[in-house]
């Protein structure tokens, strides 16, 4: 909110505001404007070049989509400034989450390794859809700290909990009234916060044990996937990656609440929570996009060209 007008910038064209004024505050939120102004045109830009060069009618369509949806973006960014609605600023940070993964996903249809494998039918779609759901509720749980996140930072109320793994040295904080004075009493944050809450803290706390379902719902993921899929494939690699990411993503966690919410530590914990939301989505389209791995033999079958024929295709 360094910049109290829209479209404006202090009343100069957005495009033409003088670079001596880019100080403090004021650099940071015009370079968002200006760099939500450059993903806007390039999305124009990419809406047209699949409609004229992309055969896939879908494809087009998600082009579409993708404008309708970079515009949504930029009103409720310009709207969250006019408006002063913090509740605007929440729909803002998920609008950009679901962007993002139109994206990452528009990136893998238009890619070759797409267009070089077909989609799993029958059988091998019924054991890759059980793996599906499980990542799809991954990516449900992802999505939803991120909101959880973004409505934390829109309360502008700091650290509602200073301290991890405990919170205020219990594992549940105390919440009756005379316990929010003390707390509020006691931080040494920067001055001009807003006090914390019961709710603020109960939702802080809503947000660590949603970081643990995540970690162990990628963990599950990451089993899951190699059950199905050889070592080599692109969903083995994709899911090695997400747990990676969720890793960093803990300590990242972990290291705001270290550092009384670092601005880069904070902004990292943010971006790598949107690679793993990305990451998640596309683990789900690769699967139906990749051919389980063949199921070893068992035992001898009447037939003996058979067995032979299976022994290969278990040692693919």
């Amino acid at each position: 909110m360094a910049v109290p007008d829209w479209p404006t910038t202090y009343g100069y064209n957005m495009f033409l505001f003088p670079i001596s004024l880019w100080k403090g505050g004021i650099l940071y939120e015009h370079s968002h404007r200006l760099v939500a102004s450059l993903v806007g045109f390039l999305t124009v830009v990419l809406a047209v070049w699949l409609w004229l060069k992309e055969p896939r009618r879908w494809v087009r369509n998600l082009g579409v989509i993708a404008v309708i949806l970079v515009i949504g973006q930029g009103v409720l960014g310009g709207l969250r400034v006019t408006a002063m609605k913090d509740e605007l600023g929440i729909f803002h940070a998920t609008l950009a989450q679901l962007f993002f993964v139109l994206m990452g996903g528009l990136a893998l249809f238009t890619s070759r390794w797409w267009k070089s494998n077909r989609a799993a039918e029958g059988a091998q779609l019924d054991d890759v859809r059980p793996f599906q759901h499980l990542a799809g509720a991954v990516a449900v749980l992802i999505l939803t700290q991120l909101v959880i996140g973004a409505t934390m930072r829109h309360q502008h109320a700091g650290l509602a909990i200073p301290d991890f793994p405990a919170a205020y040295g219990a594992w549940w904080p105390a919440t009756d009234p005379e316990s929010i004075a003390r707390y509020n009493q006691a931080r040494g944050e920067v001055h001009a916060l807003n006090h914390i809450t019961v709710a603020q803290i109960n939702l802080q706390m809503i947000h660590r044990i949603m970081a643990v379902f995540i970690v162990a719902g990628v963990g599950l993921l990451g089993w899951s996937v190699r059950q199905r899929f050889s070592r080599r494939s692109l969903p083995v690699r994709i899911a090695l990656t997400l747990i990676g990411l969720v890793a960093v993503q803990a300590f990242l966690g972990a290291a705001t609440i270290w550092s009384n919410k670092a601005a880069d530590v904070a902004t990292a914990h943010v971006a790598v929570g949107a690679l793993s939301f990305l990451t998640t989505s596309l683990l789900i389209l690769t699967a139906g996009r990749t051919l389980p791995s063949a199921r070893p033999v068992t035992g001898p079958s009447a037939d003996p060209a058979l067995d032979n024929f299976e022994e290969r295709i278990a040692r693919a």
